[in-house]
């Protein structure tokens, strides 16, 4: 193969990866904007366990009647600061689920910033990343987790996804969330590169 002719299928390729660059890129700066402005809710169960996952759901159901409030805010920081106020009573509302299905697990309630892999709830999907949440470990935490959106608040029944979804986020990025993830290959090149990151720098 002759030189000129290397050099031409080297500046195809470069120019090939530039495109995609450009176009992940932008999806990826998209991605970061909702990560800044998501609060989750993240359960980890005890164990795989049915009982055990069994228990996770309860406490789910639990907390989520007796803490509506705390889904309830103008803004992401206003949610925190709900959240940051009533991580004792959390903890005291799964406590005692817990003891009521008879057993005696542990619990530690937190206001933290986690890695999250892409996840759907529902119709929605979350780009992989570091996110603000309210983290609810039961006993060792070896199970798998329940989770879902506090801020803006998907996580009630009654809550209208897409309505919810603009008061948080700009249009470009409720659109971005509404993509299904099988068919949105940006997805996967976003949690390779932020799966990387949380590897190398934690």
């Amino acid at each position: 193969m002759s030189r000129i002719r290397k050099l031409e299928i080297a500046l195809v390729i470069g120019l090939i990866v530039s495109i995609v660059f450009c176009s992940v890129g932008s999806f990826a700066s998209t991605c970061e904007g909702i990560r800044e402005n998501v609060l989750r809710l993240h359960i980890l169960a005890n164990s795989d366990s049915k009982e055990d996952q069994a228990l996770k759901l309860k406490v789910r159901d639990r907390i989520l009647q007796e803490t509506g409030d705390l889904f309830y805010a103008e803004t992401k920081q206003g949610a925190e600061q709900k959240v940051s106020a009533q991580l004792d009573r959390v903890q005291h509302i799964a406590e005692d689920e817990i003891k009521r299905q008879g057993y005696e697990y542990p619990v530690q309630v937190e206001l933290t910033n986690m890695f999250f892999d892409t996840r759907q709830y529902g119709e929605i999907t979350m780009p992989a990343g570091r996110y603000d949440a309210m983290r609810v470990t039961i006993g060792t935490a070896q199970g798998k987790n329940w989770w879902c959106v506090l801020y803006p608040p998907l996580c009630l029944p009654a809550a209208e996804p897409e309505q919810e979804l603009s008061q948080a986020l700009t249009d470009e990025q409720v659109d971005l969330v509404e993509k299904n993830p099988k068919y949105e290959v940006r997805f996967a090149i976003v949690e390779l590169w932020e799966t990387l990151k949380e590897k190398l720098f934690g």
